[in-house]
């Protein structure tokens, strides 16, 4: 499977963690798996979880307001819920809960109906599974003896693991057949070795089913883009890769977590993540009816209006100067001619490009189209002065663009210097 080119021009992505855990507003999954409730309490999460007030057009529109291009939804995470009636076991939402019915399904359909990419999450350990913790790897580092995830030593049972691989790919079969999404988010990797889940193979079967469908990189080796977590990478990965991360500190809906970052922030990690050439998957949790939180939907509609007003400088882009040649993240044009410099703070007097060769023909404010006096300073043989742009009239409120117009395509020096 190639690569789809919607992927890496899509730039921002919305990740929604839904599930039963949104009831009593507990750790998706972890809560039990790490002992903060028994199992038994945070299985009767089931019967609360009634997605009364689900409205998946309402999020379909929200997610397309924000500027994304795509979404990921928790279709079955660590505790083995399943958001779609499986016919593959009967723990699922529709069978279990009041809610009753398939979850995934309008889901689908609105993104579709908003022209948004359809991307399901899938964890690929089960907790809930009785087959699941059958088995011990030969080695993963780091593995935690834990009673949901592995056997005793010496209580394996590889006839219950084969009986487990084949309802894992039953589930993923059915999200492939049922729903055609764009993209698999696999997670829950780490308890077992390649071998033992045999990635290369599941691969394989997917790629026969849907060619076209995106896969990450929690594949062990197998996927087509990397997925750093909730950290923004000083050196951004090499490839087509993605951000996965939290607008509050909670990837599911926690009721006293009130540490939502500002519109500002979220708009200069996102620059920082397109200008490294990624994408931003911007994650929410809904509460258990469905609904998304005022201040959730706020910031996602505010990071939404700065990539309206910078559209140019974010979508048809790919990764810009590397560091040291502007002091921000920029973007590039695909043509290579058209460099996007992001100021975070208002400039003073003017902006400084450093070790640009190629003239510039035209700068202007992105968003309003005001043109910038331009000159270049210095210089000698082969090394290039420095370019000094005016600074804008009026800066943006959170991050200001300015496009500079090259005569012909980027050309950068690396070297030095002379002498």
């Amino acid at each position: 499977m190639a690569m789809q080119p919607w992927f890496p021009d899509a730039k921002l992505g919305i990740f929604v963690h839904w599930g039963i855990y949104a009831v009593d507003g507990v750790a998706e999954s972890w809560s039990f798996f790490l002992g903060d409730v028994s199992y038994s309490d945070y299985m009767k999460q089931l019967d609360g979880f009634t997605a009364d007030r689900y409205d998946p057009d309402a999020w379909a529109d929200l997610f397309r307001r924000a500027g994304a291009r795509y979404a990921v939804l928790t279709a079955k995470h660590h505790d083995g819920v399943a958001l779609w009636d499986t016919s593959a076991g009967d723990l699922s939402v529709a069978n279990r809960t009041p809610a009753g019915r398939d979850l995934v399904g309008p889901y689908v359909e609105a993104l579709r109906r908003h022209g948004l990419r359809v991307g399901l999450y899938f964890s690929h350990l089960d907790w809930s599974h009785p087959d699941y913790a059958t088995v011990r790897p030969a080695k993963v580092e780091g593995l935690v003896d834990n009673r949901f995830a592995v056997p005793p030593p010496g209580a394996e049972d590889p006839d219950r693991w084969e009986r487990f691989l084949a309802f894992h790919r039953a589930q993923i079969d059915e999200l492939l057949e049922r729903f055609a999404p764009d993209l698999l988010w696999f997670d829950g990797h780490w308890e077992r070795d390649e071998q033992q889940w045999r990635f290369a193979e599941l691969r394989e079967r997917i790629a026969a089913r849907s060619p076209a469908t995106v896969l990450n990189a929690r594949l062990l080796g197998h996927g087509d883009y990397a997925t750093p977590e909730q950290g923004l990478p000083v050196v951004p990965p090499s490839g087509p890769w993605e951000l996965c991360l939290t607008v509050n500190d909670s990837w599911g809906y926690r009721p006293h977590d009130n540490n939502h970052k500002s519109v500002r922030q979220l708009v200069r990690i996102f620059a920082e993540v397109i200008g490294g050439g990624g994408n931003l998957l911007l994650d929410i949790g809904p509460r258990a009816d469905g609904t998304v939180l005022p201040e959730q939907a706020e910031r996602l509609l505010g990071l939404g209006g700065w990539i309206d007003r910078h559209r140019d400088a974010v979508y048809g882009t790919v990764a810009g100067l590397p560091c040291g040649h502007h002091y921000g993240p920029s973007t590039l044009s695909a043509d290579r001619r058209t460099l996007y410099l992001i100021c975070f703070d208002a400039p003073r007097e003017f902006v400084a490009v450093r070790g640009l060769r190629t003239p510039v023909r035209r700068a202007a404010v992105v968003g309003s189209g005001a043109e910038l006096p331009h000159r270049v300073v210095g210089g000698f043989d082969e090394v290039p002065g420095v370019l000094y742009v005016a600074a804008p009239a009026v800066p943006d409120e959170y991050a200001t663009v300015i496009a500079l117009e090259l005569d012909g395509e980027v050309e950068l020096y690396r070297g030095t210097g002379h002498g």
